[in-house]
């Protein structure tokens, strides 16, 4: 195997190893058995030979070095030698039987004999053997989303589960293609052969800010995508999907309506409690403080022979009056009526306060009645403040109640149990009420929110779970009208669609944000991000991780930046957070997009076990970059800046080893390709375009324009 030998380990450390090429190699070949093989390229490998192992680096630099030779004769220089190097990064070890393992576990010493790389162990590395029948999807490595730059023949593979399993980032400038990438890959998810099964049970959900991805997946009329037909493309704004507001939480309450924390945030909380539990059962009745505040004041007064039987107890208790009878607790009231009649003397009489007033009681039966009675007052007090704690208890619960009631009738019970003659608690809390008011006027945000909806919907939370997760056939009934069932019968309609969608759940849902307003940008994603954590949360033990969800956040900076950019928390950071620390568990996994990682979230970028990087030219990106990796992919990462276009840097647990790709085309693309300047300005437009007059109408309703497909392609003058 000596003929393989190219040079031989000058030098070596944790992951860096040092070659120097042997003098008589005159070029970047050598002639083999079987072939001609390259010797030093960037990107190619070589093979260091360690017992039954072999090391597998890849070439990061390539250097010579002149070496000026002075013989013992001073008066006579000889010409210089050169002599070459190689710097490479340890990335794996194919073993004795042939398998190939990322890793170095056993270093080469010094003198170690290098060799070039042949077929067979390309073949290792790049997992093409082909005599295996059956995929193992947890271990091997088999979807192809690309091709080797250094080696053509071969296709750069993934292993899906591991991608999609432990987070995943696909990060990279602003054109360098990051649209194309993902779309490649989940095209490639379609249309692969899984062991003779193609995917039918598949839910990725895109965020996509742009709304770039439904060509991608749906194709054009004249070129639909072939390979998926069940998706669920819909547009959050005035006309399209809507995310009800009584499904948000206090959290998100609080970030959009911004509540001052010590006097407005209490009283908005409690007002919402109000609201809400207004719909949780009948059990659930407004107290007025007022009525706490008399109670306690009863049973203060009941203090043994102090005890006096004022008309007044009996009136501010009122124990046959509205109050006490509607609160309905499981408290036994029977006892406090029984006592008071021994305190009266006579029963039946109690509906006439004046008639008990002289009445004669012996102290002793004064003593203990009072006791009794201070004791089972208590117990009533306290079982109608565990009333209350209930409905603390229940103010993030997705249920429905009136906006409009909020303002108009919950705010004031709120403030009036909180109010007194000198807190000028009203005068604090108007301002809220104004700003509130003003998103209910507000069509960017009341009409997205449902704000105006004066009922609830009948499975308002089921419908709209499902629609998200594509699942809207297994809920639908054909008489209902809610806003979800017309938005789904509106998929239905298209053409080729109507049959399969209603018998087979949609695999992709795109949710298209771009006409969404900035204010609730962040609170809708937040919402519907942690709806889909709650419900797969909710599965019984034994279901968990039976529905993996893939959740893709293009331009993720918008959503989970590393910097608030107010006060606040942002509340899909949150989220998203939570997500990326727990989500694996439950089967849910976020696939990051940025083009800058640098403003992106740590927490979330941390938790992401593979990467396809793009060019990155920021160096702020860059160094960020290189601190998310191990350091033994530092060598590669410096290629990032010079990367062309659709050419990429994988690592991570996705792949067998880390590579350069130039990943597979999108077939279609999405709709973010580069605008043709000269070619546009050369060229005379089409009759009527842009269609001032159209664009400005439904820009005023709050809508999006479609395009006339009649309009003609061009019209020269």
């Amino acid at each position: 195997m000596n003929n393989r030998q190219i040079g031989k380990v000058i030098s070596v450390d944790s992951f860096r190893v040092y070659i120097r090429l042997e003098d008589e190699l005159k070029s970047l070949y050598k002639s083999g058995y079987e072939d001609i093989y390259e010797v030093a390229r960037i990107n190619s490998y070589i093979i260091i030979p360690i017992g039954a192992d072999k090391i597998v680096a890849m070439v990061t630099s390539v250097r010579s070095v002149d070496e000026t030779e002075l013989g013992k004769n001073k008066e006579a220089i000889f010409l210089t030698k050169s002599a070459r190097y190689l710097v490479a990064t340890m990335i794996g070890t194919i073993e004795n039987n042939g398998k190939y393992v990322q890793g170095v576990y056993n270093y080469p010493i010094l003198d170690n004999p290098v060799w070039y790389v042949t077929k067979l162990d390309l073949d290792n590395i790049f997992d093409q053997k082909k005599d295996k029948s059956e995929i193992d999807f947890e271990n091997d490595y088999y979807l192809p989303i690309g091709t080797s730059p250094a080696f053509s023949d071969y296709k750069i593979k993934i292993n899906p589960d591991k991608f999609f399993g432990k987070h995943a980032a696909i990060l990279g400038n602003t054109g360098s293609g990051k649209s194309c990438t993902f779309a490649s890959i989940v095209q490639s998810l379609f249309e692969f052969n899984y062991n003779g099964e193609k995917l039918k049970n598949a839910h990725l959900i895109i965020f996509d800010t742009n709304g770039e991805y439904k060509s991608a997946f749906q194709g054009k009329e004249e070129k639909p995508y072939k390979n998926l037909k069940e998706i669920n493309p819909f547009h959050i704004d005035k006309s399209g999907m809507k995310v009800p507001f009584w499904f948000m939480n206090f959290s998100d309450f609080d970030y959009l309506f911004e509540p001052t924390a010590g006097t407005q945030a209490p009283i908005f909380k409690r007002a919402l409690g109000l609201a809400k539990n207004q719909t949780v059962s009948s059990i659930k009745k407004l107290i007025p403080q007022s009525y706490l505040s008399k109670l306690d004041s009863i049973i203060r007064e009941c203090d043994g022979n102090d005890f006096k039987i004022k008309n007044t107890i009996f009136s501010e208790l009122d124990v046959f009056g509205p109050e006490f009878k509607s609160l309905d607790t499981d408290f036994d009231k029977s006892k406090i009526l029984e006592l008071l009649r021994k305190l009266l003397g006579e029963k039946g009489k109690l509906s006439k306060p004046g008639n008990y007033v002289n009445g004669t009681i012996s102290s002793a039966i004064l003593s203990e009645c009072s006791e009794n009675l201070k004791v089972q007052l208590s117990l009533y007090l306290t079982s109608i403040r565990d009333i209350e704690v209930a409905e603390e208890r229940n103010i993030d619960l997705p249920l429905y109640f009136n906006f409009d009631d909020l303002l108009n009738r919950f705010f004031d019970e709120a403030i009036n149990e909180n109010e007194n003659s000198g807190n000028r608690l009203r005068e604090f809390v108007s301002t809220l009420r104004l700003r509130l008011q003003s998103y209910l006027g507000d069509e960017r945000i009341s009409q997205p929110l449902m704000l105006n909806e004066v009922s609830d919907i009948e499975n308002s939370l089921a419908k709209f779970i499902s629609f998200i997760l594509g699942d809207f056939c297994k809920v639908y009934k054909t008489e209902d009208t809610d806003v979800f069932t017309e938005n789904y019968k509106n998929q239905l309609s298209r053409d080729n669609i109507d049959q399969l969608q209603k018998n087979k759940p949609s695999q992709i849902t795109i949710v298209d944000m771009s006409m969404l307003s900035f204010e609730v940008l962040e609170t809708v994603t937040g919402l519907i991000g942690r709806l889909i954590l709650d419900f797969v949360s909710r599965f019984p033990e034994q279901d968990r991780g039976k529905l993996p969800i893939v959740i893709a956040l293009e331009e993720a900076q918008n959503y989970i930046p590393e910097k608030n950019k107010g006060d606040k928390e942002s509340i899909a950071k949150k989220v998203f957070e939570r997500i990326a620390r727990e989500g694996r568990k439950y089967g849910i996994s976020l696939l990051v997009s940025s083009q800058r990682p640098s403003e992106l979230s740590k927490t979330v970028l941390s938790q992401c076990n593979s990467f396809i990087i793009h060019r990155l030219q920021n160096p702020e990106d860059q160094k960020y970059v290189r601190q998310l990796v191990s350091a033994a992919n530092e060598d590669i990462l410096q290629q990032l800046p010079i990367l062309p276009q659709q050419h990429v840097v994988i690592m991570g647990d996705a792949v067998r080893t880390p590579i350069q790709a130039r990943m597979n085309n999108a077939d279609p693309k999405p709709n973010s390709n580069n605008p043709h300047f000269i070619e546009n300005w050369i060229k005379n437009q089409p009759k009527g375009f842009p269609n001032y007059i159209e664009i400005a109408k439904a820009w005023e309703k709050g809508e999006k324009y479609t395009i006339d497909e009649n309009l003609p392609d061009s019209e020269e003058e």
